[in-house]
């Protein structure tokens, strides 16, 4: 795997499969529901091993960021991805990996999720999916 160094860190250039623990300044961005209820999937271990917590479907907790993608269509997804954006530019401190949010349990396709994410692209402290990416 390919990396590269964001504050003198040593960091994947892709998010990885699988995240089991991060670093102090590492944030796990999951996809949720408006409703907070991590029940499955990503949502699941963003609640059990990086802070996220029931009944907080959006933003930050703990070393989690919640992304809604349960709501509706795609476009009612954008602007809680444009939001994470303008948030991790904000904080140049933190290092964001982006889950394949809105693939799993919501049902959507990398295809369908990856445009939302094409500002990302260039945003040094976000790393993506590399399916996403494939499409970007």
């Amino acid at each position: 795997m390919e990396e590269s160094i964001y504050n003198g860190v040593k960091r994947p250039n892709f998010t990885p499969e699988s995240i089991s623990e991060l670093r102090a300044d590492e944030v796990f961005v999951f996809g949720s529901n408006l409703a907070g209820m991590h029940g499955g999937g990503a949502a699941w271990v963003a609640f059990r091993k990086f802070g996220a917590e029931m009944g907080v479907g959006v933003g930050l907790r703990g070393q989690s960021y919640a992304i809604p993608t349960m709501q509706g269509g795609v476009e009612t997804i954008k602007p809680y991805v444009d939001e994470f954006i303008a948030f991790a530019k904000e904080h140049p401190e933190l290092f964001f990996y982006v889950t394949r949010i809105g693939c799993g349990i919501a049902g959507f396709r990398d295809k369908q999720i990856a445009p939302l994410f094409a500002e990302a692209i260039d945003v040094t402290n976000i790393c993506l999916p590399e399916t996403f990416v494939d499409y970007l």
